[in-house]
């Protein structure tokens, strides 16, 4: 069943990180699981821009034209999968260097699942507040590095001493990876492509 070890990770994760070591799902679950999940923040997100309006702080709330957000829901839909297959190349390609041997669906396993606490995050969206958005956000970015540092010595097969390296250094390239997404979020808002708002 798709999504079957999303309450697991919550309820008890060194467990069922010890289930999906011995499961190895297909390259094809771990793509469905990604592309269920990344629909969460997406929609939430078009949902609050278009109908809820967003508050920052004082003054009216801030809303989109529909089509201003569906075209904001889809791009941020593409960069949040690219940006798992991107974390699962770049775990794939550190594993070697402590000793690991992963194939890339074990590394794609890792990037999805960890990366599933951020994108759950979404259904903040649907309380528009910033504030409430951002402390639920530094949560689930909280348990998502937790979810790593658990995961990667059960899935990597290395002693958790150098599992603990491996993570940070995991951490850091999805730190990279999430500025690389920023930037490349305000040059296209800079070049013309910014939202367009309802008055």
């Amino acid at each position: 069943m798709i999504l079957n070890h999303l309450w697991g990770l919550y309820a008890h994760p060194k467990e069922e990180w010890h289930t999906i070591d011995a499961r190895h799902e297909s390259f094809r679950y771990s793509l469905i699981h990604i592309l269920l999940v990344a629909l969460i923040p997406s929609v939430c997100a078009y949902y609050s821009a278009v109908y809820l309006g967003w508050s920052i702080g004082v003054g009216d709330r801030i809303m989109l034209t529909p089509d201003s957000a569906l075209i904001m829901s889809v791009a941020m839909y593409i960069a949040l999968i690219a940006g798992v297959f991107a974390l699962a190349l770049l775990a794939h390609w550190m594993a070697h260097t402590f000793g690991a041997e992963p194939t890339y669906t074990q590394t794609l396993e890792l990037a999805a699942y960890t990366s599933t606490p951020l994108f759950m995050v979404g259904f903040a969206g649907l309380y528009p507040e910033l504030w409430v958005v951002m402390v639920v956000g530094l949560l689930g970015l909280a348990y998502s590095v937790y979810l790593l540092y658990v995961g990667v010595p059960i899935l990597m097969h290395i002693p958790e001493e150098r599992g603990f390296i491996y993570a940070s250094s995991v951490v850091t390239c999805g730190l990279v990876l999430l500025v690389c997404i920023l930037a490349a979020t305000a040059i296209l808002w800079s070049s013309g492509f910014g939202p367009s708002f309802t008055h």
